[in-house]
């Protein structure tokens, strides 16, 4: 063993070292936090936010039911978690520098002054007159922060059942300071350049779901296909109750996602809150209606994958278009992405695990397109080109620099850490090789001989 790997410290400790130091730092710093003026405040429209906040918040937890209940049984608690812990890791993240990234002092309309609110630096129960001016501006940076948590977890739906755990952890630190804060400073903020030429995104379609979906795509790429992928194996869905489960909580989270997203108890949150419904209803039938066409059964897994494309689809146009719309944009939304999960699983070879591309990114751009067909005085069908030719120029834009920055990121990340587990580590599971927890008994003897692989393994790296 030489000297240099003795001293060398593990990227887990110079982590928690940060953290002290930093949790240490923000403890004893006193930093500004205004106060609210008495009647500055809307108590509905508190109300209603802080309730729409929980909503999204359940949501992450609802994709892990959502995830797990499609991986094998050996990878169904690893699954899980690579959602869950994003409720942790981008909670500081964002409370650190996110939101300042985000919706900061902007930089030419591309980023955000990381220092504007480091450590909620400035941000308190006062409105802030552009961003919040009915709610504390607290409560929207709480809002906000639930966006960035379940984008980095759509992602994980990718490279299932193949990817390290730490390695996941670093890219999703990466992944919300690099992509998802410019993303939402270019489409959110005042001055971010896609909202100044008009592109409307209500909830997160641009932000959250195409960026998951082309990240997603890039991911699938970069870590190839697993060691299953391909076989003539017959795989059954192991938990089709969890998937029900996550369903469940996502269409009930995302009434705050979407109605949330108006920032207020008015009518444009009830609009939101029914058009979200419709079109989520509308592609859970039609994808029932497709498997039956193709000369299946309908089942409930699809009719599950179906209400979330709708969901998906929404999510930019929710506040901006008629019931009826939202109805064909789930219809549409289903035929498009239902085609792409056929044709991904059975004309290429590329293992997205969970499909997250086809639903998440086609589901989110046909939203996004569409949202430029129908927005209301401003879209297509209302014989304006400008929105719609702006929502194909940033849609351009927004595609490129994902999956390029994801391509980079994801490459980074494996230099540094290695990103996919060992084929033995595959084999086993990620829930053992991982996080040494199971749902399931395994194979005795396979085990053992998977620990003697480790402990080779461990004297290899020291020698």
């Amino acid at each position: 063993m030489s000297r240099s790997t003795v001293l060398r410290p593990s990227y887990s400790l110079l982590t928690l070292a940060g953290l002290i130091i930093l949790s240490t730092v923000a403890a004893f710093v006193d930093l500004p936090h205004p106060s609210a003026v008495p009647g500055s405040l809307n108590a509905a429209d508190m109300a209603w936010m802080l309730t729409a906040t929980a909503f999204v918040l359940i949501m992450t937890p609802g994709l892990s039911f959502f995830y797990g209940g499609m991986v094998r049984p050996k990878n169904v608690i690893s699954t899980m978690l690579q959602s869950f812990v994003a409720l942790g890791v981008i909670s500081l993240v964002w409370y650190f520098v996110g939101f300042s990234l985000a919706y900061g002092e902007s930089w030419h309309g591309l980023i955000g002054n990381p220092l504007t609110f480091v450590m909620l630096r400035n941000v308190g129960t006062a409105p802030h007159p552009l961003l919040s001016p009915n709610i504390p501006f607290v409560l929207f940076f709480a809002f906000q922060l639930k966006f960035a948590i379940i984008t980095p977890a759509l992602i994980t739906g990718s490279f299932a059942e193949r990817v390290r755990f730490k390695a996941y952890l670093a890219f999703m630190v990466l992944f919300c300071i690099f992509i998802y804060c410019p993303l939402a400073h270019w489409t959110w903020h005042p001055e971010g350049f896609l909202r100044k030429w008009g592109v409307l995104d209500f909830a997160g379609g641009t932000v959250v779901h195409i960026s998951a979906g082309i990240a997603s795509l890039a991911a699938a790429i970069v870590l190839g296909p697993r060691s299953i992928h391909g076989r003539k194996t017959s795989f059954v869905t192991p938990n089709v109750p969890y998937v029900i489960l996550g369903t469940g909580l996502l269409w009930f989270g995302w009434f705050g996602f979407n109605a949330g997203s108006a920032l207020g108890a008015n009518e444009l949150a009830a609009l939101s809150f029914v058009n979200t419904n419709m079109a989520s209803a509308a592609a859970l039938v039609a994808w029932l209606l497709i498997e039956v066409v193709r000369g299946g059964k309908p089942t409930a897994l699809g009719a599950c994958i179906g209400a979330v494309v709708g969901l998906v689809a929404i999510t930019p146009a929710a506040g901006y278009v008629t019931y009826g719309q939202s109805v064909l944009i789930g219809v549409l939304a289903a035929l498009i992405s239902q085609a792409a999960v056929h044709w991904q699983n059975s004309r290429t070879s590329l293992d997205d695990t969970l499909d997250v591309f086809p639903c998440h990114g086609l589901g989110g751009i046909v939203g996004m397109l569409l949202t430029g067909v129908f927005a209301d005085k401003v879209g297509l069908i209302h014989g304006s080109m400008t929105t719609f030719s702006y929502h194909v120029l940033g849609l351009a834009i927004v595609i490129t620099f994902t999956f390029v920055g994801a391509w980079v990121l994801l490459k980074v990340t494996d230099l540094i850490f290695g990103l996919r587990v060992k084929p033995a580590q595959e084999e086993l599971g990620l829930d053992l090789s991982q996080h040494e927890e199971s749902t399931y008994h395994i194979d005795e003897e396979f085990e053992q001989t998977y620990r003697k692989e480790q402990v080779r393994d461990a004297v290899e790296q020291q020698v």
